[in-house]
């Protein structure tokens, strides 16, 4: 087998050793390459982000921070941190930068352990409404730990209900309030959750995983100069490895620090820290800013073409890399979409809906991003293409005669938009 592109010199000898996995991998490349990625919080690295997440670096214990680690032999590995968090720093305008988390869950972790004590009241949005599990779910640390209050949006809005955020910061008077979600496709006004927290002295944190990246890309406004911290991931839009990162006014730097490591983490992973040190430099460019802005751009495109076949976006549309569509009304429940939409070749996710009425392992609307398919230059128009075929794929009855036909249409054009700008294109 020649070494597919992107995978380098040493996928040779991998399949020597383990063709097993070989296989996985190119396997798992054919499958970027020959379906739609749809997920909203996935997107697709850089070539020279996966050198750096599978280097030489994975081998260095650094337990510590540059300068201040537990092992000898860290010279090398602190010049990668120390760029990581400069990179970061620059990129964002943050005055302190932690890129150790493993990943947006540990991150968050860390932000619990430094501003707050088991018993204490977080305020946060509910998961059905668009919220994480690390918001306060009974099945998370973050509900077990923590007295988990929860804010809703409008029922005939579907935006974020400012004024009851405020009355239920008065009443229980958090320690932590929580602005950022998984499946909220519209702004945040942080200035008005931070006049919040300023009446009832709260930390404001803001989770900003899914969309720190179009904050990168200046495509929406940045949580920066109202947070006391924030949380991120550094997949998703900001396009680096699968990992997490933290940033916080100076006043919470060792608080924030000591709460990662030793608090929650061993040693840092320095071939992934590395990794975050590229993506950071590739998203502090005019090329990612065009990137961010064509995201948001492409997701409008799609969620258009979604509402005009019949679905309903929540809230009324996207002002990001993601939206949220409610198929209730289409006799259709959001497990029975993502299932028709794989045997189409399109990958994405089931989502409960604000209110919804259906558990969360059925749901009844879908989740659909952007990302992956900007980076793989598709634009408006395709996106408006994509949003059809979704659509289609939707409502295309599996398992009937004409549904499993319609199917295997939508899997050919698919593959024919795919095949015109691939993931990971062939040398």
């Amino acid at each position: 087998m020649t070494a597919p592109r992107f995978f380098g010199p040493e996928f040779s000898e991998l399949e020597a050793a383990d063709p097993e996995i070989a296989g996985v991998l190119t396997d798992e490349l054919d499958r970027l390459r020959g379906g739609l990625q749809l997920i909203a919080s996935e997107n697709l690295t850089s070539p020279a982000v996966l050198a750096a997440q599978g280097s030489v670096l994975t081998n260095k214990y650094a337990e510590g921070y540059p300068g201040a680690r537990y092992y000898g032999g860290c010279d090398v590995v602190d010049r990668a941190e120390n760029l990581a968090i400069e990179r970061a720093k620059a990129l964002f305008g943050a005055d302190h930068v932690n890129v150790q988390p493993h990943s947006g869950a540990n991150a968050n972790l860390a932000v619990y352990a430094a501003f707050a004590k088991p018993g204490d009241a977080i305020l946060a949005m509910s998961l059905p409404h668009g919220g994480h599990l690390t918001h306060g779910s009974k099945v998370s640390f973050s509900g077990r730990w923590f007295t988990a209050i929860p804010y809703h949006v409008h029922r005939d809005t579907e935006l974020i209900d400012y004024d009851e955020v405020r009355e239920l910061a008065l009443v229980h008077r958090p320690r932590i309030i929580v602005a950022g979600a998984t499946a909220y496709s519209r702004e945040i006004d942080f200035a008005a959750f931070r006049a919040i927290a300023d009446e009832v002295d709260a930390i404001l944190w803001v989770d900003a995983a899914h969309f720190i990246g179009l904050v990168a890309g200046q495509a929406i406004p940045s949580p920066i100069p109202y947070a006391d911290v924030i949380s991120a991931t550094t997949h998703k839009v900001l396009r680096g490895p699968r990992g997490g990162m933290l940033m916080c006014r100076e006043e919470h730097a060792r608080a924030i620090d000591k709460a990662v490591f030793p608090f929650s983490q061993g040693g840092p992973l320095m071939h992934a820290i590395a990794a975050k040190a590229v993506a950071f430099r590739e998203a502090h460019s005019e090329d990612f800013r065009r990137y961010a802005a064509q995201v948001v751009e492409n997701a409008q495109s799609m969620t258009t073409a979604l509402v005009e076949s019949g679905m309903r976006a929540v809230s009324g549309g996207t002002d990001t890399h993601l939206a949220l569509l409610d198929l209730s009304h289409l006799g259709v429940d959001g497990r029975t979409a993502e299932g028709r939409c794989a045997a189409a070749g399109i990958t994405l996710n089931k989502n409960a809906i604000p209110f919804d009425p259906a558990p969360p392992a059925v749901a009844s609307g879908i989740r659909v991003g952007s990302a992956a398919t900007t980076t793989q230059g598709f634009d408006a128009a395709d996106s408006a293409v994509v949003g059809t075929l979704v659509a289609r794929a939707v409502q295309a009855e599996a398992g009937t005669a004409a549904g499993d036909r319609e199917l295997d249409s939508i899997r050919g054009e698919v593959a024919a938009l795919v095949g015109r700008k691939p993931a990971y294109p062939r040398a």
